[in-house]
């Protein structure tokens, strides 16, 4: 890869990229919000079944 063309590239990409407005933030972040709750549930569901089955031995 050439140095000077990935810095163009960097610069291109900084050029094209636009801060997102309210909305679009809070999209994202609920979207962020729900992803981890939904691993958070997922792994309590998997720990709480695991510690039921091995206290009923």
């Amino acid at each position: 890869m050439n140095p000077k063309q990935t810095l163009k590239n960097m610069a291109n990409t900084m050029k094209m990229a636009k801060k997102p407005d309210k909305d679009e933030y809070q999209q994202h972040l609920r979207l962020v919000l729900l992803g981890i709750a939904g691993v958070g549930i997922i792994g309590f569901t998997i720990q709480f079944v695991f510690s039921v089955i091995t206290f009923g031995r």
